[in-house]
Parts: C-alpha cells; sequence; structure tokens
C-alpha cells in the first residue's frame, strides 16, 4: 500500500495543467533528472559554477512553490518543450528542495513511487554532512529504493569531484535525518551536521520533521522558520530527546517499509518544536 501512496501526487507535487507536458518526457529516471537540471539552476551553486548571476537571477524568490505554479513560471518564461535546455541564468531559481521535488513529480506523474527526503549529504566540500533534500524512488528491478540528486549537474559534479552515480547516490554519502539523529544519539557531534552556522542535534531534529512531513506529502510546512530559532530555543530537555527519538523511529519505520500512514506521520509533527511559529 506505501507504494501506491507514493506512486499517486500530493498538493505540491501535482503538475496540474502541465501533466501533458511532463507525459511526452522520457520515463527513466536519469533523463528526467536531466530534464530537472535543465529547468532550474540552484540559487547559490548557480553564481560559484556559472559565472556572475545577473541581478535578475539573484533576485528571484528561492521559495519551494508547488510544481504547477513552477511549471507556469518556467513555461510563461519560454514554451519550449520541458526537455529543452534553458541557459543557465534562463532558468528558474530553486534550491535542493525544488530540485527534489520537480524530479519527484515526474517520476509520479510517470507511475513511480517516489518521495522527497531531506537529510544531510557528505559530497559538499565540507569537513561534515551538508542538510540537503534528495529524491528517493522505488527501482521495481530490484525490489528497493534509491536516492536521486537532480541537482548535481556536470558542473557540479566537476566542482565538487563526484564520481558516483547521481541517480543511485550510494547510501553511505546521503543520512537521512532519522539516521542522522540516531547517530548523534550514538555519540556523533551534533556540530558536524547543519548549514553554514546553523549546526547542532537542533537542527537535526528540524531535518527530522521536514522529513516526516516530506514523507507524508508534505514537502513544505508553514512553520518551517528554523532561521528564527534563538539560542534559548537549541538547548534540549529529556521529553524533547525522547521526542526526537520517536521521530526517528517513524522514519525508521517507513525506510523498513513498515509504514505507518500518511496520518500517523503528520500526528507526529503535531507537538512542535520550540522553533515552530505558530500559524
Amino acid at each position: 500500500m506505501h507504494l501506491d501512496f507514493y506512486a499517486a501526487h500530493g498538493e505540491l507535487s501535482d503538475p496540474g495543467k502541465h501533466a501533458q507536458c511532463i507525459d511526452r518526457l522520457p520515463g527513466d529516471v536519469a533523463a528526467m533528472a536531466g530534464v530537472v537540471r535543465g529547468l532550474l539552476l540552484h540559487d547559490y551553486y548557480g553564481g560559484e559554477l556559472y559565472g556572475q548571476a545577473p541581478v535578475e537571477f539573484v533576485a528571484q524568490s528561492r521559495t519551494t512553490l508547488p510544481v504547477e505554479e513552477r511549471l507556469t513560471a518556467v513555461l510563461g518564461r519560454d514554451s519550449a518543450p520541458l526537455d529543452t535546455t534553458r541557459a543557465p541564468f534562463e532558468r528558474s531559481v530553486g534550491t535542493c528542495r525544488d530540485f527534489a521535488l520537480l524530479l519527484c513529480a515526474m517520476l509520479r506523474q510517470h507511475g513511480t513511487p517516489s518521495r522527497v527526503r531531506c537529510g544531510f549529504a557528505d559530497y559538499f566540500g565540507g569537513p561534515g554532512w551538508e542538510d540537503h533534500w534528495v529524491t528517493e524512488y522505488w527501482l521495481v528491478h530490484d525490489n528497493r529504493w534509491a536516492l536521486a540528486d537532480a541537482q548535481l549537474d556536470d558542473a557540479h559534479r566537476h566542482h565538487l569531484g563526484i564520481e558516483f552515480d547521481v541517480v543511485d547516490v550510494p547510501r553511505e554519502r546521503f543520512r537521512l535525518a532519522w539516521q542522522a539523529w540516531r547517530a548523534c544519539r550514538a555519540g556523533a557531534d551534533p556540530s558536524h551536521y547543519g548549514h553554514g552556522e546553523a549546526t547542532g542535534l537542533w537542527f537535526v531534529e528540524v531535518n527530522l520533521a521536514r522529513d516526516l512531513n516530506a514523507l507524508s506529502k508534505r514537502e513544505t510546512s508553514p512553520w518551517d522558520s528554523w532561521r528564527n530559532a534563538k539560542p534559548a530555543d537549541r538547548l534540549f530537555d529529556e521529553a524533547r530527546l525522547a521526542q526526537g527519538d520517536h521521530w526517528a523511529a517513524l522514519g525508521e519505520h517507513v525506510d523498513e517499509r513498515d509504514f505507518p500512514g500518511a496520518g500517523d506521520l503528520a500526528l507526529a509533527c503535531r507537538t512542535p518544536p520550540p522553533w515552530k511559529v505558530p500559524v
């Protein structure tokens, strides 16, 4: 049943009026990841890898959009078929979550069970594990879930020295949020997990909640405002640690195919961490 759940669109992944545009694309994941890379450019790496970004590119919003809205903007700017690669700074600006969500939408549209995952990657050149989002999809012939990182184009791979298959990312190179939480609880240094100066167990908790929401097909949340976390919000008591352990167990159950159901996943996140801003 969980495969059927992830083969169907969620509110954010539904391409709506652009479904036929995706239907025309080749159905294999490598080709679709290439299409995604030809439509999106990372908000940070674009300027790092493709030269000085024009002001209009830098000024674009980095808000994760529903796929239908994203494709409306892309096709409004250039009506060419989706598999026509746009020039780098003619692409839509996005973050890793946008790449993951768009690939997930394309895979679901072609009937492949897929889901957006939040965790930490070790392949961005830093000393630790970088906050990151990827797409997880079902490989029927191998009877397993595989990870695809649609953000990693040729420029990324050359810059970062990446040689692995970007549509079958080795599991030891990407830690799902629940795996990172478990590692920290077992003695790993939490300061090695995060984004820029935002590191620590509290940030692993952020990704735990975000991953559970993505697993319930809520790939963004209005309370995802971890940048507002104050120093006092980053302290843990036993109750908060126990809550994190429970969330990690839910994530593990999903990965072991003991699917608890979208309702249970959503219910898990109703007890908000301190950094949740009421909406």
